[in-house]
């Protein structure tokens, strides 16, 4: 097969081009931005659909989780049987998924709950695949240049989502955004229409390890479950505690397959190298923090009175700064390192968490100031994305490319499913308390709704107690340097 669209072969791949990362990004946006924008859009599907609150957090964070599970799987596929297929395959899924929601009747959840697990596949295809696919079509400078494009449809998708679904579902209804979804899948197919396939050549064939899957699959779900729905089943419940006592042994099971198995779908020697573990681990933290978005837009719709929209409108600061600073981050790679330019992202994104958690302020002076902290977040994200990216991927050999880039995606989904369900538990589990809150004297105007707004403070505390731990793991792992090294052309 000749190369199209203007692609030339080049050692090691294929030279890519500016249509191939356009269909790229638009590949990564139908997860990051329409999948995402759930966590603003919550409140108002709830309604419609006539679900239980638990119900509702659980639908938010369980895509996140369905795209950690199979994304090191899928990327193991890519590198098998093509990473241009796998994207191909995650478009479709998108498509369908999309649809199914869109579809969702009032009364019930399983069609929504459907649609969501087949985004979460959809996503476990698309992100592996086509980080690998940049890291074989481009090189040096090049690459670094594309990895900043895909942030920016990562990252970026995830700071528009939250106004992008206020204004559609404000105007059009919240169903039109998983149409629209449903659209950029197509263009991005169109455009990815010519690309030369990309696959490691080998002719070994090995079992797949359908028992380290299998016990990750039940760990990962009953843990997800209980954080999700643990208020609704009751913390102590026999069905909570067997959900817990199901994740510890399949826990343990998993550790002891993929430690002993020669064949393990997790690669766990990728770990060896300590500034892969560092980026990993610091991916999954600050991933997490995506809980940010979803308490404090559901505290000032709830407890403000602010539509989808409104509520939208203050993460605009979050989407410009994000989309601006990515290739500053960029930059700063080529000049320091990766590094210095993960530390000061992730100190840039505490401060600005943090800002959020004064909700003990009168209403119009928390939304701006709130307005300010989501500028900040964006600002580091922007900073961190791209070091982080390309320090995963300078750091594993080309023939583990897709494997290595689905873990480092298991963390960003795995990590947003865990953040946002632990988030939206600490929120829903503290706002139903009527114990005395510490502090109360401190918290202006109403109070009426006291707990609600020091669950949220406590709530978004914990987001920012997450990078504090993601600053401590790159000090730990990712090595000082000077400069980088000159870019290889």
């Amino acid at each position: 097969m000749s190369p199209t669209n203007g692609t030339a072969k080049a050692a090691g791949g294929y030279r890519g081009t500016d249509r191939l990362i356009l269909g790229i990004v638009l590949a990564v946006v139908t997860f990051w931005l329409f999948a995402q924008t759930t966590l603003n859009v919550a409140p108002a599907m709830r309604t419609e659909l006539r679900i239980s609150d638990g119900m509702s957090n659980l639908a938010v964070s369980i895509t996140a989780l369905f795209s950690g599970i199979f994304i090191v799987v899928a990327g193991g596929l890519a590198d098998r049987l093509g990473r241009v297929k796998l994207t191909y395959a995650g478009l479709a899924l998108s498509m369908a998924g999309s649809a199914l929601i869109a579809l969702s009747p009032a009364g019930t959840a399983a069609f929504l709950m459907a649609g969501r697990v087949i985004q979460g596949m959809s996503a476990a295809c698309i992100m592996p695949a086509t980080l690998a696919l940049m890291k074989a079509c481009f090189e040096g400078k090049d690459r670094q240049r594309a990895l900043s494009y895909w942030s920016i449809g990562s990252w970026g998708g995830s700071g528009l989502c939250a106004l992008f679904g206020g204004l559609v579902a404000s105007t059009l209804g919240w169903r039109w955004i998983f149409w629209m979804s449903v659209l950029v899948a197509v263009a991005s197919f169109l455009l990815l229409r010519g690309t030369p396939e990309s696959r490691v050549e080998s002719t070994e064939r090995r079992p797949f390890d359908w028992a380290g899957l299998a016990a990750f699959i039940v760990a990962m779900v009953a843990l997800n479950v209980v954080i999700g729905r643990g208020s609704d089943l009751g913390w102590m419940s026999p069905a909570a505690v067997g959900l817990a006592v199901l994740f510890l042994v399949a826990g343990v099971i998993f550790l002891k397959v993929e430690t002993s198995s020669a064949n393990s779908f997790v690669d766990l020697r990728l770990f060896d190298n300590r500034t892969y573990t560092g980026a990993t681990l610091s991916n999954f933290l600050l991933n997490g923090a995506a809980g940010t978005l979803l308490v404090a837009l559901s505290l000032v719709q709830q407890e403000a009175g602010l539509s989808s929209l409104q509520s939208g409108l203050m993460t605009t600061g979050y989407l410009v700064a994000i989309l601006s600073t990515i290739r500053v981050g960029e930059k700063l790679l080529q000049r320091w390192g990766p590094r210095k330019p993960m530390l000061l992202g992730c100190w840039i994104t505490t401060a600005g968490i943090l800002l959020t958690t004064s909700t003990f302020l009168l209403a119009r002076t928390y939304i701006a100031t709130a307005f300010v902290g989501f500028t900040l977040f964006g600002i580091g994200l922007g900073l961190y994305a791209t070091p982080s990216t390309d320090a995963a991927l300078s750091n594993v050999p080309q023939d583990k490319a897709g494997s290595a880039s689905g873990i480092y995606k298991m963390a960003s989904s795995l990590g947003a499913a865990f953040g946002v369900a632990l988030s939206a538990a600490i929120f829903t589990g503290l706002g139903r308390s009527e114990g005395l809150v510490p502090m109360a004297g401190i918290f202006m105007g109403r109070t009426d709704n006291i707990e609600v707004r020091f669950a949220a403070g406590m709530a978004l505390m914990f987001n920012a107690f997450m990078v504090l731990v993601a600053i401590l793991a790159i000090v730990m792992t990712v090595p000082k340097r000077e400069g980088a090294p000159p870019a290889r052309s």
